[in-house]
């Protein structure tokens, strides 16, 4: 058997796997198959599939608190909270192409 359909063979499992709603080890000895081998090429299908995807652009709910007012915002600009604790605040509409630049560097 080449690479390529022993790769397609394990491509076909993990599909069947991802549709029947069983554990990995549970479809394993369903199929009469090697829990490790299974483990080792989901793992490997699974990454290479979501690195050859491009990133979904998309919209956020952006929500003030009914404690602040319009005046509030426009004095002292949108504030963006990232994960791992980075906020970046002051943005408004003069420079609010800053913050795709910070987040490009990120």
């Amino acid at each position: 058997m080449t690479h390529q359909e022993r790769e397609q063979y394990w491509q076909q499992q993990v599909t069947e796997w991802q549709t029947s709603g069983l554990s990995g080890m549970a479809f394993c000895k369903q199929q009469a198959l090697t829990y490790h081998q299974f483990s080792y090429w989901r793992q490997k299908l699974l990454a290479s599939a979501s690195s050859t995807k491009e990133p979904v652009a998309g919209f956020a709910t952006v929500a003030y608190p009914n404690t602040v007012t319009a005046k509030e915002i426009d004095s002292t600009g949108l504030a963006v909270s990232l994960p791992g604790g980075i906020t970046v605040t002051g943005l408004h509409a003069g420079n609010v192409a800053l913050l795709g630049d910070i987040l490009r560097q990120l």
